[in-house]
Formats: C-alpha cells, structure tokens, sequence
C-alpha cells in the first residue's frame, strides 16, 4: 500500500477515533454514573460498560500503533515492540466481538422465551454471571492470540521503502495459515453466528408478538412496543453493523493470508468504523444515554443553544 493511501486512512482513522473514544467513554462515564446512584449494575450495564472499555482500548492501542508505523518509518524500534502490540490489538478484537455478541446474547434472553426449560435455564446462568463472563472474554481472547508469536512471522516487504509497516508479522507457512483460519473462525465468524441466531430468534418474537397484539386489537391500531421496540432495533442494528465489518474482515484477511498484500491498516480501519458505529447504536439503544446526548449537543454548539421557542405572552 503506498505511503499517500496510508496517510489518508490514516487521518481518516484518526477521526473515527475520536467518535469512538468520546462515545465509549460517554457510555462509561454514565454507566458509572448510574452505578453510583443506585449502588449496584444490571447485567446489561456490567456488559455494555466492559465493552465500552474494550471498544476504547482497542482504538487507541490500534492509532498507537498506526502512527508509530509513520514516525519510525525505518523501523528503528525494536520488531518485538510491535509484535506485542500487535498482538494486543488482535486480543482486544476478540474481546470486543464476543462481548458484543454475549450482549446480544443477553438481550435474547430478555426478548425471547424458550420452550426448552434446560435451555432456559443454562442462559440464566449465564446472564447470572455476567460479569465473570466479561472478565473472562479478554483472557480467552489473549490465550487465542498467543500461538500467532510462533505461527506468523515477520513481513519485511520492500526494506528499501521509508512506507513499509514495522512489525508486520503474516502466515506464510501452512500451520500459519491454518492458525489464521482458526484465529478468523473463533474472532469473526462464531460471534457472528451467535449474533445472527439472537437476530433471528428475536425477529421470530417480534412478529409473533406483533401478530398477537394486532389481533388482540382487531386491528383498531397499529401495535407499539414501547422501549421494546428500541432494544430490538438497537440489538437488529448491532448485527447488521456487525455483519457489514464481518465481510471487509474477512477480505482483508484473505488478501493477507492468501495474496501476502500488506493492507492490515484497512482491517484497522474497518473495525474502527465499526467500533464508533457500535457505539452510537448503543447509546441511542438506552434512552436516558440518548436524551442526555442530545441535549449535552444542544448546550454545547451555540447554533443550536440559541435557537429557543420564545413563550407565548401571558393573557391579561
């Protein structure tokens, strides 16, 4: 990839960081806000506030590294410096996917009621121990990252070139690849399963119940769900976005793995974007978070503080 498109991604990048830290970090801040007034976290607070922390972790360990590739383009700094950040970012790629599919996860559970008590009874479980769950995410996903220090091995490309990637490291040997299938299958695709079972079983509830309600009303009005209704759209959102980053990962990794091409910064790209629209879709899922944003936009751009409705005049 030449320097010019590295740089724009780059810049681009960097700007979704922002979004993505600020909105994470406003989830968090007003996770720990409500965690202080009633002393303790519902089971979907203690998984959106750890996912909040993966989300922002990740962009800034991954814009750590991205620029650290422009300032040391001769890759002065020591190859096993960016191994291991490397490394990081892959472990807080998995932390994320899996905390978000768990959260989707979770949602079913409230969504959904199973036929299978067994069944039932096993999500209950789970939900029950959700912050074990969370906390056990990121040690999984560092545990999956590990064997790539002997499977991938440095990618040196042009050393002539001052627009090389430092720390580069590519499956290019058979276990290489293998290991990369096996990295994409336990970080991509069965997260995404998972999100794509909770989808549909939760779009079968939603028509269910939709038809239930109509019916149980003859008609007379159109059924509302309430603030149902916005954790079924947040949740749909969540797989779609997702499933929208699965597909531009999934060929970033192929152009890696197969063709050898150097355009890991578009993975970085992609799950960056994906990351900062996450976010949002979460924010706007609660909507105490929704309303508070709004109106902290509001007081803070001035073209939209001064537009007020002025009161009518009192009747004499």
């Amino acid at each position: 990839m030449q320097g010019t498109s590295k740089l724009v991604i780059l810049i681009i990048t960097g700007l979704l960081a922002v979004l993505t830290v600020f909105f994470n970090l406003y989830i968090l801040l007003m996770s720990l806000a409500n965690y202080k007034q009633k002393k303790k976290w519902a089971p979907c607070e203690t998984i959106v506030a750890a996912l909040s922390v993966g989300n922002g972790a990740h962009q800034l360990v991954c814009y750590f590294w991205m620029t650290m590739g422009q300032m040391d383009q001769r890759c002065l700094i020591s190859h096993l410096f960016y191994t291991v950040v490397l490394l990081l970012i892959f472990s807080l790629k998995f932390t994320v996917m899996w905390t978000t599919a768990f959260l989707t996860f979770y949602y079913s559970t409230k969504l959904v009621t199973a036929p299978n008590r067994c069944y039932t009874h096993a999500r209950e479980a789970i939900v029950k121990h959700a912050a074990a769950v969370v906390g056990l995410i990121p040690l999984a996903g560092l545990l999956t990252c590990m064997p790539m220090m002997a499977a991938f091995h440095e990618h040196s490309g042009n050393r002539t070139s001052l627009h090389r990637d430092c720390g580069v490291i590519m499956p290019d040997t058979a276990s290489g690849r293998v290991y990369d299938a096996l990295y994409l299958v336990a970080t991509d695709v069965l997260p995404g399963l998972l999100m794509i079972k909770c989808c549909v079983s939760i779009s079968v509830h939603l028509a269910i119940h939709l038809r239930h309600m109509k019916s149980s009303t003859n008609g007379a009005h159109a059924p509302k769900l309430g603030t149902q209704m916005r954790v079924i759209r947040m949740t749909l959102s969540l797989v779609a976005v997702f499933l929208c980053f699965l597909v531009v990962d999934l060929y970033v990794n192929y152009q890696i793995s197969v063709n050898h091409d150097n355009v890991i910064v578009l993975s970085f790209f992609a799950t960056s974007f994906y990351t900062a629209v996450s976010a949002a879709v979460l924010i706007y899922g609660k909507k105490t978070f929704w309303k508070a944003l709004v109106a902290l936009c509001l007081n803070e751009l001035p073209c939209l503080a001064n537009r007020e409705v002025p009161s009518a005049p009192a009747n004499n």
